[in-house]
């Protein structure tokens, strides 16, 4: 394990976590494989879809984090693993799953990453990416719109049932946890090189002397 490097990035939803890992892949290329805590929805099959629309995802309880953490113990050895599809238009995981490689670079990014103290202890750079709610707000808007197929009543509810009292109750604690913590969210291309240059060291530092 000690010839990989594993990255956390949390902060809340449409905070810029993905914008920060994409500047961090492109830079390293190939050697990165990034894993997404959406991947770990639990599956609630069992229940019909308008149940399942009323589930709180925004809790740490809805997440499948012992396979998270399992399958990163397997990339982190360099062993393959099957990453779970979640369907956020059928509020499901799928059947189907999706091989992922082993990379020297490991990066897992997700709103509750903070949350887990087993979760924690396979990070060796936890990043907390922090921007202005009403910026985060309008991000999952338009997201949610265009990529999950929801509606803007159906985005607004859920932001102020469940995602803004879940991100005060436990995203913005979980900000004490970080090493790093970015304010502009993603765009800030500061803290992305000083990020890059980090994980160049520890990389140097992992490579076995000739």
């Amino acid at each position: 394990m000690s010839n990989v490097v594993t990255i956390g990035i949390a902060g809340g939803t449409g905070s810029g976590k993905t914008t920060l890992a994409n500047a961090i892949k492109e830079y390293f290329g190939s050697e990165v494989v990034m894993i997404s805590q959406d991947y770990y929805y639990k599956s609630f099959d069992h229940l019909p879809l308008e149940e399942r629309k009323k589930i709180n995802y925004d809790h740490p309880n809805s997440f499948d984090n012992d396979l998270m953490i399992s399958q990163i113990k397997d990339l982190k050895s360099f062993r393959a693993i099957n990453r779970p599809v979640y369907s956020f238009i059928e509020f499901r995981r799928l059947s189907e799953t999706i091989t992922v490689e082993p990379r020297p670079v490991i990066i897992a990014e997700g709103i509750l990453l903070f949350n887990d103290p087993d979760l924690n202890d396979l990070l060796d750079i936890k990043i907390f990416v922090d921007t202005d709610s009403d910026i985060r707000f309008a991000r999952r808007l338009i997201r949610d719109i265009h990529e999950r197929g929801r509606d803007i009543d159906s985005v607004i509810n859920q932001y102020f049932s469940t995602v803004k009292p879940m991100h005060e109750a436990f995203v913005e604690p979980s900000k004490k946890h970080a090493d790093i913590i970015v304010p502009n969210g993603g765009l800030n291309e500061v803290a992305s090189s000083m990020i890059i240059e980090k994980i160049k060291s520890i990389l140097n530092k992992n490579q076995p002397e000739i």
